[in-house]
């Protein structure tokens, strides 16, 4: 009975180890991976999700404006009177002829 149970200790034991080991190896191939697609991300010429919400705040700022100056300048319009056409109609004057 007590080998039995020496048996199962060092079993438990070794699948523990196992357990442990495979652990490290998964944290040092995500490392690996992780820095890889890093490495790979850097060659294009991406944005930061900071940069990105920095612009996009700043776009839609400058939109907000410009649907304000709109507005403004509807009702400004709409407050001149509206102007009347008028033509001269100007006299033509004929060019005289050279005399040789």
């Amino acid at each position: 009975m007590q080998t039995r149970n020496r048996i199962f200790d060092d079993a438990a034991k070794l699948a523990g180890g196992a357990v442990g080991t495979l652990e490290g190896v998964r944290r040092e191939i995500e490392a690996l991976v992780r820095q890889q697609v890093e490495r790979i991300l850097s060659r294009f010429d991406l944005v930061t999700r900071d940069e990105f919400d920095a612009v996009k705040e700043m776009a839609a700022r400058a939109r907000a404006e410009q649907e304000e100056l709109a507005k403004r300048l509807e009702m400004l319009e709409a407050s001149q009177p509206t102007p009347t056409v008028t033509t001269k109609t100007s006299m033509r004057k004929t060019p005289k002829s050279k005399k040789s």
